[in-house]
């Protein structure tokens, strides 16, 4: 096989569908075919097949060791991704309570406030105020917006069960899973490639489901059957379970957020060392996943980002409903990346500054 030429890649800063650690992309190259010694690649097997069984298993042993999941809790592999589980909690999780808390914290909260508005009451939670129903059937958040830039650095205090949306900032540090009923995040940021979604619930949540529940969204019924009860994006799967295996290379996840958190600091440092880049966020809401900033002349923007490919960094625009640009440094973002960005960064500022 002819060697590839890596200097076609780029850095890649996309928010998702998002990078992927290289070496897991080797690893699925050289498997691509024939994956230990089955004569078929992992797309081509069938989900109820042993050694497929076996793969799904592995995985999830993987994942639970990451994040300590507790045994009282399913680990589920669904298809769809997060705007799916903003159906499929409501229509499990409301049950006959009728009402559940979702904090409203920016744009992909208020997506999923919609969503569950369709099948049972919700009380909007206010950051300011957080005033919650003391009858919540269960309390939403979205742990990181990906758009604004907003993580929480800490797990809200509630009575009711926590849920959280955790797709663009799971495994970038460790989270205790015993303070959440029921976890879930999309896969195309710190997991793998889009089509897999991985939910972690807590066993007593799993057979609340309203009648109305489609057999396949009900997650008794795909604990049951071990995530397989319909066929699985298998080889989305398949590519998480060599995510998780580079991130125990790594250390695990207390060594992947010493990582994260450098990464995050340099940037955020040279932005506010700048008068030429500015970030809107709140110091103690700035997420290290998705970093915003604008450019003190809007007019370059797209200068910007035009010297910004030729020099390797790609996908920094901002979300069109913010403008600006975006650097969403997940964990396959190596730290060199960072610092190249920042060099580029420099060296605009000094030219057109």
């Amino acid at each position: 096989m002819m060697g590839y030429d890596y200097m076609h890649r780029v850095y890649n800063f996309s928010p998702g569908p998002a990078a992927l650690p290289l070496p897991v992309l080797e690893q699925a190259r050289d498997e691509f075919l024939d994956w230990q010694g089955n004569g078929m690649s992992v797309m081509e097997m069938g989900h109820r097949t042993a050694s497929f069984e076996a793969l799904a298993a592995q995985t999830e042993v993987d994942l639970r060791e990451l994040l300590n999941i507790p045994s009282n809790y399913k680990v589920l592999f669904l298809s769809g991704g997060a705007r799916v589980q903003f159906a499929m909690i409501p229509l499990n999780l409301l049950g006959d309570y009728g009402t559940a808390d979702y904090v409203d914290t920016g744009i992909w909260a208020e997506i999923a406030i919609k969503e569950a508005q369709k099948y049972g009451r919700v009380n909007t939670v206010s950051l300011a105020t957080w005033q919650t129903d003391p009858n919540a059937a269960y309390l939403h958040y979205t742990s990181n917006e990906t758009i604004d830039g907003i993580q929480f650095h800490y797990i809200p205090e509630t009575k009711a069960p926590l849920v959280c949306d955790m797709s663009s900032d799971i495994l970038c540090q460790p989270i205790d899973v015993s303070r959440f009923g029921l976890i879930y995040a999309s896969a195309q940021k710190n997991i793998g490639p889009a089509g897999l979604t991985v939910v972690i619930v807590r066993d007593d949540l799993l057979d609340r489901a309203s009648k109305l529940t489609p057999t396949v969204f009900h997650y008794k019924t795909q604990a049951e059957k071990q995530s397989l009860y319909n066929t699985p994006p298998t080889y989305s799967w398949y590519l998480a379970g060599l995510v998780f295996q580079w991130l125990k290379k790594q250390g695990g996840l207390k060594a992947i957020a010493e990582i994260n958190h450098r990464k995050a600091k340099k940037l955020y440092q040279a932005i506010d060392k700048s008068e030429f880049y500015h970030n809107p966020v709140q110091p103690d809401f700035r997420s290290i996943m998705n970093i915003p900033f604008t450019l003190k002349k809007p007019e370059l923007d797209t200068l910007f980002l035009q010297e910004a490919l030729q020099a390797g960094l790609a996908n920094l625009k901002g979300h069109n409903l913010v403008g600006g640009m975006r650097a969403s440094i997940y964990n396959a973002i190596p730290e060199e990346a960072v610092d190249a960005l920042i060099a580029f960064m420099r060296d605009f500022e000094t030219r057109y500054g």
